[in-house]
This record gives C-alpha cells, structure tokens and sequence, in this order.
C-alpha cells in the first residue's frame, strides 16, 4: 500500500485492463447480435489479454522493454500467481480423474434416489449444489443435473423455469463456495487469504440465503401430481473423493495435500472399480491440467498487466477515484459489491472478472482497514451472484441449449432467489456489526498478514 500511496496516479495505466474488457465484450456482443452460440466464449479471453499485454508495453515504452518485462515477470511470478496457478493444475486433475471413474454419474445418481417425489424441485437445488461444491464447477454441473430436470419436469406437473432456477442457484452456490473452483482460488489468491477462512466467511452469508431459497422451492415448486424418478445406478465408493476433499478442505488441510489426496484417491477407487488402468488415470490427470490452459495463462497475463498498472499509477487513480464515493470502511465495501457486478457484466466470466478486480480490491482492503477474508468472500459472492443472472453467461447459454429453448432466461431471473438472497446477506454482512462478527472468526493481523484467533 505504501509503495501505491508514493506512485503518481494516472487513470491511463489502466487502458491495458480496459482495452481487454473492451474486446472480449465486444467480441461477444457482435457475434450475439450475428446469432452465434455461446456468442461471448467464442473469442479467447487470453488472445484479448495477449492483446492487453502488447499495449501495456507499448504504452509505457519510455521505461524500455527490459525494465517492463521485470516488472511483468515480477507480477507474472508472483508467489500470490505462482501458486494461484498450481492449485488450478492440481484442482484440474482431481476433477478429470473423479469425473472418468464414474464420480460425477454416482453422486447425481444417489441424489435422485433419495429425494421424495413431492421435494422434486427443491432437491434439484440440494443436488445441484452439492454437486458443484464438490467438483467446483457451475458449468459441469448445470451439464450433469439439467437433462435429467427435463426429463422429469413434465411427468411430475413442475414448473420449467423454476426447476431451472433450482438448479441454477444450486450450480453457483457451489461455485461460490467449492475448495477447488477457480473464483474461489482466484479470490483468495489475490487477497492472500486462506481458502478455509474464505469458505467460512461466505458460508455465514450462504447458509441463511439457502435455508430461506430451499423452504421457498418446498412451498411453490411442490409437483402436480405424484411422480417416480427413474434413477440410474450409482456405487457410494465413487461418492468417497469428493467428500474426502470436502473435509480435509475444511479442517484447514494445505490445499496441494488435499487435492493431492483427491487424486490420488480417485486413482486407486477408479483403477480398483474397473474404470481406469494406471495409463488412462496419468491420462485424465493430463487432461485435467490441459482444461485449465486457459484460466492459467489468463492469470499469468493479468498478473503481469495488474504490476504494470500499478507500477505506472494505474490501482493509485482507481483508489483516488473511488476515496471520493467511499467515506468509510461499510460504503468501501458496497463499492468492492458494485465493482465485482460490473466487471463479472463486462467479461461475462466471474473468474475473469475477479482476477481483473483481484489488485484493486486489495488496494482498497488495505487503504479502509477491510478484512481481506471479507473483500474475498464479498468479490466471490458478486461475481457468482452476476454469473449466474447474465443472460449471455455460459450458465443461460447451456440451459437455454439442453432445454432447446423451452424457457427464456427471462422467466428464470425473477426466481433465482437463492442468489438474490445471497446479496442481500452479504450485504448484511458488512453493514450489521454482530452479523460481521459472526461471519469472521478472529481478528485480522494487518503487520503479518494472518489471522489471530
């Protein structure tokens, strides 16, 4: 902070970050009004970041190409990215590896047949969210739960659109609060928390938003008439890594060791089952490091680019700039609220979007005293919150296509209630003082960045 309190502010360093959200929002909108599907995942956010990148350089060319590449590679290294980047590999692995010995068809299986048929809609949420929770995926778990919502949907007399919410709101309640998803490494990264202290601090917000949303979908998403669901076959050994992760995630485990351990216990039950051979598991570990290319190189990019905007007064004007709206540590917060909205909006991606607002946010955790579990917990829940109400998000996108347009994003919003509620808690949060005490366990150690119980 005090090397940002002495840099000239200038609002052109932040042109880079800019330019990238210029283009990769561009790109999608032209090619939405063109009528390409998933219009907004069609141009590469890392060749716009690449892009970012090459004017960043051009931009503070006076300071000559070597001086800006140290300053690059320093927040392109940074052990903050450095290790950002290998839970993402490791987070990668797990899930493939899980997914191929049959981890994820098990546990929607056993969800299914659990489910008394008259709690259809509202175990469509519970399913949903564990499922996501545990593979840290909305994506994979929107894919996984939506084709089995249809197929029951019309024989039980439910309501399209709000099954669909269901499933939505269970999806980003796991994005938000999965060990393993990319915002929420993204978030605690960037903010230098740990990952069980995130969780806490999200869940304290997560847990009444969902209690609230499951007793609504009990009352209005009740079926017609009564219905058997056909469920398909599922073995509990299967169910084992995923509730491994889970647990060892929340006694406070490193993170390498737990989703080493998830691995390695995926491995053993998959090769012991059948379904994987020690060659097809070193596969699907491969495959898993190669799914996360993308989100790895963006991290790298947007690391390199935050320290140029930094070093060239880019975070010093952003911070001016907002110490004019902020008037203390409660609106600080609601502006952190306001900042991860827009920016998931912009880039239509709440891991993107998190990673662009990543040094900024903490800029402004540091200058209003913010605890950064709260700044992580709080871009976190924004950005799913947005993710998950963007009509052209990825999310809408692969309903709208596994229903084959059978409900119109419009009729789904108004009844994402779990995530409006998730707003509204977390807003709470900051504004009612025992409410903030409960969602942080111990005080925050400013001079050694730890927290003290």
């Amino acid at each position: 902070m005090k090397q940002l309190e002495e840099t000239k502010s200038s609002g052109l360093a932040l042109i880079p970050f800019l330019l990238f959200i210029v283009i990769y929002m561009g790109a999608g909108i032209i090619l939405q009004m063109r009528g390409v599907e998933m219009a907004f995942y069609q141009f590469p956010s890392v060749v716009a970041m690449s892009i970012a990148v090459i004017a960043a350089f051009v931009m503070f060319h006076k300071a000559g190409i070597n001086e800006n590449f140290a300053t690059f590679a320093k927040g392109a290294a940074s052990e903050d990215v450095v290790t950002m980047l290998m839970i993402y590999l490791l987070a990668g692995g797990f899930s493939a590896v899980a997914g191929a010995m049959g981890g994820i068809e098990s546990t929607v299986n056993l969800g299914v047949s659990i489910i008394p048929a008259h709690l259809l809609t509202a175990g469509i949420f519970v399913i949903s969210a564990f499922m996501a929770t545990a593979t840290g995926t909305s994506m994979g778990t929107v894919g996984a739960i939506v084709p089995i919502a249809v197929g029951v949907v019309d024989k039980a007399g439910l309501s399209m659109p709000l099954v669909m919410a269901a499933c939505m709101s269970g999806a980003m309640f796991g994005d938000n609060l999965s060990m393993i998803s990319d915002t929420t490494i993204a978030a605690t990264r960037t903010q230098g928390v740990e990952l069980k202290d995130k969780f806490r601090t999200n869940f304290w917000c997560a847990l009444p938003a969902a209690i609230i949303a499951l007793v609504l979908l009990v009352a209005f998403g009740r079926p017609e008439h009564a219905v058997v669901i056909p469920a398909g076959n599922y073995e509990l050994i299967k169910v084992v890594p995923y509730m491994l992760v889970l647990v060892l995630a929340l006694m406070g485990i490193n993170v390498f060791l737990v989703l080493l351990f998830g691995i390695v216990s995926a491995g053993i039950i998959g090769i012991a089952c059948g379904d994987l051979t020690v060659i097809t598991f070193a596969t699907n570990v491969w495959e898993g490091y190669k799914s996360m290319i993308e989100v790895f190189l963006l991290s790298m990019f947007g690391g390199g680019v935050a320290e140029l905007t930094a070093k060239y007064g880019g975070l010093q004007w952003m911070i001016e700039k907002l110490s004019g709206i902020c008037k203390g540590k409660k609106s600080a917060q609601a502006a952190l609220c306001v900042l991860a909205g827009v920016t998931d909006m912009a880039t239509a991606n709440n891991t993107v979007a998190i990673i662009v607002d990543g040094n900024m946010a903490r800029s402004i955790s540091e200058k209003y005293k913010i605890d950064p579990r709260k700044t992580a917990s709080i871009l976190d829940a924004f950005t799913c919150i947005f993710q998950g109400m963007i009509p052209y998000g990825a999310q809408f996108l692969l309903v709208a296509s596994l229903t084959k347009g059978r409900v119109s994003p419009l009729d789904i919003i108004p009844l994402l209630w779990y995530l409006f509620l998730l707003g509204l808690f977390t807003v709470l949060s900051f504004l009612i003082p025992s409410y903030e005490k409960l969602t942080l366990s111990g005080e925050w150690d400013w001079e050694n960045h730890t927290v003290i119980r």
